[in-house]
């Protein structure tokens, strides 16, 4: 039986949440707007300090966030219905772990009620990472990293 002071995640499927609520699990950590290098042979995504050009580095956020599809063609937006599809999402995203079966993590915002335990946590990517306007693509692989 749920709890009347239950969380929202913890009693809604996803395809169940409204758009306010799916919106709210983004905990504007950035790590999704990196450049990613798959391994053709094993399917392993590998990160890199490489960030979409679209993203403000000093806040984690779009800064076209509603016409970010039309802008960026290589932009994914998320739904309940293309989640299982994202293996490229980073282990903390919260879209992956409800979808996994997994509790949000202790820095989330909607768990700790503060934005700030994003950067706290170290998970933010807030100031380390450089647009992809200053990399050319051959050189994606000079920036893999190992802190996602």
């Amino acid at each position: 039986m749920q709890s009347v002071n239950e969380p929202f995640w913890k009693h809604k499927d996803l395809p169940e949440m409204t758009a306010k609520e799916w919106e709210s699990l983004c905990d504007r950590c950035g790590r999704c707007c990196l450049n990613k290098i798959e391994d053709e042979e094993d399917g392993h995504f590998h990160y890199t300090n490489v960030a979409c050009s679209l993203l403000d580095s000093h806040d984690c956020s779009c800064r076209v966030y509603e016409e970010r599809l039309k802008l960026k063609t290589d932009c994914i937006e998320l739904s309940p219905d293309s989640i299982d599809n994202t293996g490229w999402l980073p282990a903390t995203c919260a879209y992956r772990l409800l979808s996994e079966g997994k509790e949000l993590l202790w820095w989330h915002p909607l768990v700790s009620g503060d934005s700030d335990t994003v950067k706290e946590a170290g998970i933010s990517i807030c100031g380390k990472v450089v647009s992809e306007e200053h990399i050319h693509p051959d050189q994606l692989q000079d920036h893999i990293v190992d802190w996602i």
